[in-house]
């Protein structure tokens, strides 16, 4: 089977993105998509998405993890979704889309970057030493200091495949304060079994509970390895945070064809 497929990235969280309108990729296969996704013996990828038709939304994202997987929602994937979709002659105001998650809003910014709303968060469990919030995808957060002497890797395996964790897995995020409203975050990602450049709903969930604000609109600034994101969000209570939107760049790549088996 033939495949004309897509390249985008933001903030180096890179995806290989379908158009599924006429349901011709249906029946990709987990290895398939696995393959495809594969850096050494395909494209290379964090994640693959289909865009496809939902009545009553713009569109409807489907995302798989690099290791073939159906997954939960991906930040960084959204707003690259929507950038696709104008590509595809979609123009919109105000994008509505569906995600696995449920419905979103996504809109561009002045500057060409997107806006993309994401769930509202009502339970942030607190430990000594972490905390674990869900913002479309499970997230451990741990505050560290001198963080690009992390091993992010290691030390996130570890926490991933922890006897809590290892059933159905949680992505790691180790955060160091900058400022009072910014932060530098790095991510070990489930599904992809390694560190990313970026995480979407994992700068997400490191922004909430790093709210210098008690209550009220937050915008914390936000860097990654890949790039600049913010933040921002009503703090309701340190358990309730609304309105909450993940703004930052997403950007074409190339586009190719690919023959798959």
């Amino acid at each position: 089977m033939k495949i004309v497929f897509y390249k985008y990235q933001g903030t180096g969280n890179d995806f290989i993105i379908l158009d599924n309108r006429e349901n011709q990729y249906d029946n990709l296969s987990h290895l398939q998509i696995k393959k495809i996704c594969d850096r050494k013996f395909g494209i290379g990828a964090d994640g693959l998405m289909l865009l496809q038709k939902k009545e009553g939304f713009d569109f409807e994202m489907v995302y798989f993890n690099a290791d073939g997987n159906t997954s939960t929602m991906c930040g960084n994937g959204g707003r690259c979704l929507v950038q696709f979709a104008y590509h595809l002659g979609i123009h919109r105001n105000q994008y509505h889309f569906l995600a696995i998650d449920g419905p979103h809003e996504a809109e561009f910014n002045l500057d060409n970057t997107i806006r993309l709303k994401m769930k509202d968060v009502n339970k942030v469990i607190q430990h000594q030493n972490h905390c674990i919030l869900n913002t479309g995808s499970p997230h451990f957060i741990k505050f560290v200091r001198d963080i690009k002497n992390v091993d992010v890797v290691q030390t996130g395996r570890e926490i991933r495949y922890s006897k809590e964790f290892i059933e159905e897995g949680i992505n790691v995020n180790f955060v160091e304060p900058l400022d009072e409203d910014g932060i530098f975050v790095r991510t070990y990602e489930r599904g992809v079994e390694d560190e990313t450049l970026s995480c979407g709903t994992g700068v997400t969930a490191a922004a909430l509970v790093s709210a210098h604000n008690d209550n009220g609109f937050n915008r914390v600034e936000v860097k990654t390895a890949g790039g600049h994101l913010s933040v921002e969000f009503e703090k309701m209570d340190d358990n309730h945070f609304e309105n909450i939107w993940l703004c930052g760049p997403a950007e074409f790549v190339f586009k190719g064809e690919l023959e798959i088996n």
